[in-house]
């Protein structure tokens, strides 16, 4: 029969609306729960203020606290619930039987097709509408024509598993073209085919530019240093302490970091990638922009992290990818300007949420108009990264050509994406 919903997943406003909200999930765990929850938390617009995780290997425990960012957003906190319990273990089963129905479109990729007149803002409001949506962007295609028309190639997927329907395709459509007025030209949604695929597996980025842009100098410029006794690698007042002497069962491991979007999503999402069971995790509340987390992890075969090489290994990849999860850089593509943004995907498959909106939200803020747009694959060093390349129109005002135009785009796009 499964456990009732409404006991799966609590959610309790705060009396105010600079309150947080909290977030309680209690059900058979499962590998990589943790990241699940904290995922679909982030791509709902979510900040955790402080958070409690607990398992004992069949049984896990979640309170977390969270917040709107900025506070003035309203969240559909049903739909989020919904989105929540149907990654339960609880009610994984009757979840999919409810919705099978002999029809596949669960899963399915769609291609939604946008024909409009180009203006200042344009990709991000339509960014925007897909998120209130819940429908979550795979891959997009954005080309500006001669013309000033631009045609935008979106390939989605939907949160409420509902696109296969013409109802939920025509209120798609129907949002859009309102949100757009008198620029939207039309716009359909139908069942993506092959080129969706080919488009998924193809390298997105020349040699020369994924070595700047995966180049250790990214880690350098982050004022990253590392120490060896104990395994501490530190970002500014950042710092990772391993201590095996807390628990005779687990490894304890000590986080003190700058506060970032995400913070707790990347922390999963490592654990999950690099094989290690988080059996406790308290976040605690930020403080002056710092954020410290305790965490007691095994490895899967319920060992401690008792060997040097491992733990430096650790260290190393949290360092590289929870103090800095997104690669950035401003190049020039021939004669034009382009913007390129990075993160590493989970080994499920899945990237980051809410990428393409923050760095579309950024360009908006500093009215710089964007000529095209791609997300794409691409392969380094044996690990797969989510690329967005974006090329930038040029304008009197801010001259993409000067380096204080370049700095000023870069610093912008990174303090959104981090939620600085």
């Amino acid at each position: 029969m499964g456990i009732p919903s409404d006991d799966v997943v609590l959610i309790q406003n705060g009396k105010s609306p600079n309150d947080p909200t909290v977030i309680t999930v209690s059900c058979p765990d499962q590998a990589g729960l943790g990241c699940d929850i904290c995922r679909i938390i982030l791509e709902f617009g979510l900040f955790i203020t402080r958070g409690d995780f607990s398992t004992d290997g069949r049984w896990c425990y979640v309170v977390l606290r969270v917040l709107p960012h900025p506070i003035s957003v309203k969240v559909d906190w049903a739909s989020l619930k919904n989105r929540l319990v149907a990654v339960c273990p609880s009610l994984l089963f009757s979840y999919c039987f409810d919705r099978q129905s002999g029809d596949s479109s669960t899963s399915s990729v769609f291609l939604l097709n946008v024909f409009c007149l180009d203006r200042k803002g344009l990709l991000h409001d339509v960014t925007e509408v897909l998120c209130k949506l819940e429908l979550v962007i795979q891959r997009v295609k954005v080309m500006t024509m001669p013309d000033g028309r631009v045609l935008d190639l979106f390939f989605i997927t939907d949160g409420l598993n509902l696109l296969h329907t013409k109802q939920r395709r025509d209120d798609t459509c129907e949002q859009l073209v309102e949100a757009l007025g008198e620029f939207c030209i039309g716009c359909d949604i139908q069942l993506a085919g092959p080129e969706f695929e080919n488009q998924h597996t193809s390298s997105t980025l020349p040699s020369e530019v994924a070595e700047q842009l995966f180049s250790s100098n990214q880690l350098n410029n982050s004022s990253f240093s590392i120490t060896t006794d104990p395994y501490t690698a530190k970002l500014k007042k950042a710092s990772i302490t391993i201590d095996n002497h807390l628990s005779p069962s687990h490894t304890m491991l000590r986080i003190e970091c700058s506060d970032q979007k995400g913070l707790f999503y990347d922390m999963s999402r490592i654990s999950k990638d690099c094989g290690i069971t988080i059996a406790h995790a308290r976040v605690s509340a930020s403080v002056k922009g710092c954020r410290n987390m305790d965490l007691l992890i095994q490895k899967t075969d319920g060992q401690k992290i008792i060997d040097p090489d491992y733990q430096s290994a650790l260290c190393s990849r949290l360092k590289e990818e929870m103090f800095l999860p997104l690669r950035m850089i401003i190049t020039n593509r021939g004669p034009d300007t382009e913007l390129v943004v990075a993160n590493p995907v989970e080994l499920s498959g899945k990237g980051r949420p809410r990428v393409f909106y923050d760095v579309t939200f950024a360009l908006k803020v500093l009215g710089i108009c964007i000529f095209s747009a791609e997300i794409g694959r691409h392969t380094m060093s044996d690990r797969q990264w989510e690329v967005y390349r974006f090329l930038l129109d040029d304008s009197r005002d801010l001259p993409l050509s000067s380096i204080e135009t370049r700095t000023r785009i870069l610093k912008q796009v990174r303090r959104t994406l981090m939620g600085w």
